[in-house]
């Protein structure tokens, strides 16, 4: 139900605007490829390992093949088709083989003419529609399983964070999070690895303030949640983060290993890790169209600004970032119901009347994306050490967020600023949700702001202030926006920032099968 007679037309415009702003990016993206979108490919067709016996270390063979593919023939037509074509040159019967003669220098990456470029395409295309298969049979096993064993009984769903740096140590969290209330498992990823141009192999049990996302450390999470949600009566869903360098391969990784939600924020990358404004516009393109295909529900990074802009003063930004996330999402094919749009919780506690705005800004999000399943973020910025006071400001989260309908609910922890939470403070975090939900879980049928009154008014206000910075976007281009620092504070040209060096222009001959297929998904 309606609550803030949102005038129609100017939520149209709203949306046109935002369509208009992304318009040029979505055209970069398209004519544009990177060295993680190709490894990403490759990842698909069934490339898995590293190669331990390098001096610095373990390199991952799908960036052994990449790299050599592009020092010898370049990227511009893609990496599938000379890599296919080497593969059938040299009779080597698998991907592996391939990465290891690559390694030991006896390959010679060539793009080949039209009679074998043909014949290589086709092949890549069969090998990369065997791993698209496994993401839809994931897809369809998660159906299944929440068919049978069934979803949480009331929303919001609780999110709770894991991040103990070892994978085993946090499968027993995540487990003991389930049986106390939580529905679903973050695990943080260790620090830095979004600045990582590979992605580690293996399990791991050395990250830091989180744990490394790995394909083994994604099949170690699910599985046990598996059993878990067997033991408890309903789904429990995992999510990790398909962001940083290694954007598109972690979301591959992540709809082969059946993640159910996945961290994938438009300008994330952008504002607060330094990446280069194209390449993450291209990896995130990709990385949706295969979020789409897996079924896997996205979370956007709007709650981030508001940890470096003023809450109040900036909160249109948010509006704003939400209206482009949900166009670039729609535009690589994913629904409403896999939108995650993310908001938060961190106006100043000591601004007068600081509650009532942020139901007002809760509220609008709600109204202006029914249909998605928004995550609120909670506070952050202002928590003091003040554990009984952070409580109390968490309970004031937990309320919004049950009168505004939200969908996801991020347990927020009275320890946040302090020390990484122990389990005793999780425990009593996840207490006071579900002391809310239990006492005021259906207090929104009786939420009713006066239609001339301050949450309405407020809501109103942060929509037309929204339109008018889309209008200034739409007129100065959104690149030149990030630029600027006009979300977040952060200035960022896009020629600027790590990876720069990762993107390519597409060839007129450019190939990717992957591309294709996921096309051609979003079409059914």
């Amino acid at each position: 139900m309606a609550l803030l007679d949102l005038d129609p037309k100017v939520v149209r415009t709203a949306r046109k605007l935002a369509a208009k702003a992304a318009e040029p990016v979505v055209s970069i993206a398209r004519a544009h490829t990177t060295v993680a979108v190709e490894r990403a490919t490759l990842r698909l067709a069934g490339i898995t390992g590293a190669d331990t016996t390098h001096r610095a270390g373990d390199v991952p063979w799908v960036n052994r093949v990449v790299d050599t593919v592009r020092e010898h023939c370049g990227l511009e037509h893609g990496a599938a088709v000379p890599v296919f074509h080497a593969l059938r040159e040299h009779n080597l019967g698998t991907l592996t083989e391939l990465a290891e003669a690559t390694a030991a220098g006896q390959i010679q990456f060539t793009v080949p003419g039209a009679k074998d470029f043909a014949r290589a395409e086709k092949a890549a295309r069969t090998a990369i529609a065997r791993g698209m298969r496994a993401v839809d049979r994931n897809r369809a096993t998660r159906d299944k399983m929440v068919a049978k064993i069934g979803d949480p009984p009331q929303r919001p769903w609780i999110y709770l964070i894991v991040a103990t740096g070892d994978i085993d140590e946090d499968v027993v969290q995540a487990a003991n999070a389930a049986r106390a209330g939580a529905d679903i498992i973050a695990v943080i990823r260790s620090t830095g690895q979004s600045l990582l141009d590979y992605v580690p192999e293996g399990a791991t049990h050395h990250g830091f303030a989180g744990t490394y996302a790995t394909q083994e450390n994604f099949r170690i999470m699910r599985a046990a949640m598996d059993e878990v949600s067997k033991e408890v009566g309903r789904y429990i869903r995992v999510t990790n983060y398909a962001s940083g360098l290694c954007m598109p391969e972690i979301a591959v990784l992540g709809g082969l290993e059946r993640l159910d939600m996945m961290l994938n924020d438009s300008m994330y990358g952008i504002l607060f890790r330094d990446i280069n404004p194209i390449r993450t516009f291209v990896d995130q393109r990709f990385s949706r169209q295969v979020h789409a295909r897996a079924g896997i529900i996205i979370n956007t990074g709007e709650d981030n600004y508001l940890t470096t802009a003023d809450a109040v003063d900036a909160a249109h930004t948010v509006t704003v970032s939400q209206l482009l996330n949900e166009h670039f999402a729609h535009e690589a094919g994913l629904p409403d119901e896999l939108l995650g749009l993310g908001h938060a919780f961190e106006i100043n506690p000591k601004v007068p009347e600081s509650f009532r705005m942020e139901l007002a800004h809760a509220l609008l999000a709600r109204e202006l994306f029914p249909d998605a399943p928004l995550k609120w973020m909670p506070p952050t910025k202002h928590m003091t050490g003040d554990v009984f006071n952070g409580y109390l400001l968490d309970g004031f989260f937990n309320l919004a967020g049950v009168l505004t309908g939200q969908s996801i609910l991020l347990v927020g922890m009275m320890t946040e600023a302090v020390v990484t939470p122990f389990l005793s403070d999780r425990d009593l975090a996840v207490e006071n949700v579900r002391y809310v939900l239990n006492a005021a879980g259906g207090l929104r049928e009786d939420f009713r702001p006066a239609p001339d009154g301050f949450i309405v008014k407020r809501a109103h206000q942060v929509l037309g202030e929204a339109v008018d910075l889309l209008e200034r976007i739409v007129d100065d281009g959104l690149l030149n926006a990030i630029a600027d620092g006009t979300f977040g504070l952060m200035k960022r040209p896009a020629d600027k920032g790590k990876g720069t060096d990762g993107v390519v222009e597409k060839a007129e001959g450019y190939a990717n099968p992957a591309s294709d297929l996921l096309d051609e998904g979003a079409t059914k």
